[in-house]
């Protein structure tokens, strides 16, 4: 399986190296989320519907990329290692690509503009954000094998994903405001992220090392793709992990996506948006200072059904609060205590189903396995921000009124509230499936036992 012992303690350093690269990843992450649709709809003018539909259909051609590039992964030799060779080739594409999305030519006809946000949108999310973010995902299980340093690992990751949520949240408008508040603003704002992002890959790349090999027996850099697909779906917790991940994707867009319209339509104050993720985001990271000892003591799985339950609470708090500052500032606080428990372990759940695999079909593919990672980024985000332009448009949203309709207003208060607390309840009963925590030692001692007599023989 690997020639390293599973207990290999991490520093500092390395685990806030690794977290880097989330907090780099975010930067696209979060304003595709947050912004990309009210780019599209308030400032290059094309209709909530028709870029909801673009994205959506992106989105799930990602799903099948991204599976393809842990291939990829899984088959990459060179002296960097597997995934952080990836990480250094991608990362200046990776900032030239924050500044393609937000660069829609104002020239451009009304056709011009959806067929420059096809291409691009397609380039950026099935190319080259796979591309970074599946070794990326993949370089948490190459690192250790121990379960209590990869949620630790994960903690860091997630709390760094969060300050780059911040600066992206908190600093976007302002920036595109001093600019000139035009279209061109947003070019010069993600310049400047674009460039920020290439300085937090370094770092992720130059203060990690990948430990985990493979034996020298291992044959999975011969599997055939269509044989690792077919193990990896006999992975009935990669099933299950992946179909959470597309569940808690769709709410992180959903929440993400509709805040700026939620806080403009409903609160009559779009500049609200900041202060909403700022308390999320503060509590979060806060709470997930104490989410370690928490996972250590519940498991992983009990972490995020707990996390999953706060997350919606907090939004079936926004139903009742109204327009009241209080209550409003304590909903998103509720919704950072929850993200905490959610955050702080999923993608590490993902790691620790690659030792299910294994044990179940004899192969070890980590990046395939990590594809899952991107691949519920990417459907999930996907059908949450379909949904947004999808029911916008429905309802009669309109970028140009001052006062919505009520149709208009029930459409932002759906996807903002309604929809999030059904999503939430729905990885609440997925992971009740979920009973890998209390399997794990007996796996990993199951396969360094047969380790150890394939050596011995």
């Amino acid at each position: 399986m690997s020639n390293i012992d599973k207990n290999t303690k991490i520093s500092f350093w390395e685990r806030f190296s690794y977290g880097c690269g989330d907090l780099g990843c975010n930067i696209i992450y979060s304003a595709m989320s947050a912004f990309m649709l009210y780019y599209y709809t308030d400032y290059i003018k094309v209709s909530a519907l028709t870029v909801g539909t673009i994205m959506l259909f992106s989105r799930l051609l990602d799903g099948v990329v991204d599976l393809a590039m842990g291939v990829i992964v899984d088959r990459t030799k060179s002296r960097f290692g597997k995934c952080r060779s990836w990480i250094l080739r991608m990362t200046i594409p990776f900032a030239i690509s924050a500044v393609l999305l937000f660069s829609v030519p104002s020239g451009l006809g009304d056709m011009g503009k959806i067929i420059y946000i096809f291409v691009t949108y397609n380039l950026v999310s099935a190319v080259i954000y796979t591309a970074i973010n599946v070794p990326y995902a993949t370089l948490n299980a190459l690192i250790t094998q121990d379960q209590y340093e990869r949620s630790v690992l994960s903690i860091f990751r997630m709390t760094l994903a969060t300050v780059g949520t911040l600066i992206i949240t908190n600093l976007t408008l302002p920036l595109v405001k001093f600019f000139g508040d035009n279209a061109f603003a947003w070019t010069k704002t993600f310049i400047i992220f674009g460039i920020l992002s290439i300085a937090v890959f370094l770092i992720t790349f130059t203060g990690t090392k990948e430990r985990v090999k493979p034996s020298k027996n291992s044959h999975q850099e011969k599997l055939p793709f269509h044989k690792g697909v077919k193990y990896l779906f006999q992975n009935k917790y990669w099933i299950i992990i992946t179909i959470t991940l597309v569940l808690i994707f769709i709410n992180y867009s959903l929440n993400s996506g509709a805040a700026v319209y939620y806080a403009k339509a409903v609160l009559k104050d779009p500049n609200m948006v900041g202060p909403m993720n700022l308390v999320a985001s503060i509590v979060q990271i806060a709470a997930m200072f104490f989410t370690a000892f928490i996972i250590k003591k519940i498991g992983k799985r009990n972490m995020l059904i707990i996390g999953s339950v706060i997350f919606g609470l907090g939004f079936a708090m926004f139903a009742f609060v109204g327009t009241s500052y209080v209550g409003i500032m304590t909903a998103c606080a509720l919704k950072g205590i929850g993200n905490a428990g959610i955050s702080s372990c999923m993608f590490a759940i993902v790691s620790d189903t690659i030792e299910y695999g294994e044990w179940k079909t004899g192969y070890r593919t980590e990046g395939l396995v990590n594809s899952a990672s991107s691949f519920g980024f990417k459907v999930g985000s996907g059908l949450g921000s379909a949904m947004i332009g999808w029911i916008l448009g429905f309802g009669g949203y309109s970028e140009n009124s001052v006062v919505q309709s009520a149709s208009a207003l029930l459409s932002i208060n759906t996807i903002f509230i309604y929809i999030p607390i059904i999503v939430s309840i729905l990885q609440i009963i997925v992971m009740v499936f979920y009973h890998l925590d209390k399997e794990y030692d007996s796996i990993i001692e199951g396969l360094n036992s047969e380790r150890s007599v394939a050596f011995n023989n």
